[in-house]
């Protein structure tokens, strides 16, 4: 992944309707989610979602599939893969990565 493929997965994902979208894809595993099952779990109007997930399509990070009249969404893993390892590639200068300390994250942070 290059510095453009990060932005726009990042950009995409930094929106609160299109990050639950793609939390409960990658939590539905490689079984994926119908677009109706998805609908209804976000319970928003389907142009809204339609919407969020051509944002989500353009970032590579959703793959739809045709099965009959049902189109089947599914995380694309090795996009959010290649995301994270973007993202941690220069990690603790090239030395080994064991952290044995850590400041606790605040609460109102998790939010």
């Amino acid at each position: 992944m290059n510095d453009i493929g990060a932005l726009n997965a990042l950009k995409a994902l930094a929106q609160e309707s299109r990050l639950a979208a793609f939390r409960l894809l990658v939590q539905a595993g490689e079984r994926g989610m119908a677009v109706g099952d998805l609908r209804e779990a976000m319970a928003i109007p389907p142009a809204t979602l339609t919407a969020h997930l051509n944002i989500l399509r353009a970032a590579n990070l959703v793959l739809d599939q045709r099965e009959g009249r049902v189109i089947r969404l599914r995380a694309n893993y090795l996009q959010m893969s290649s995301l994270q390892a973007f993202l941690s590639e220069n990690c603790c200068q090239g030395e080994s990565c064991e952290i044995k300390s850590q400041t606790p994250i605040p609460q109102s942070m998790l939010k």
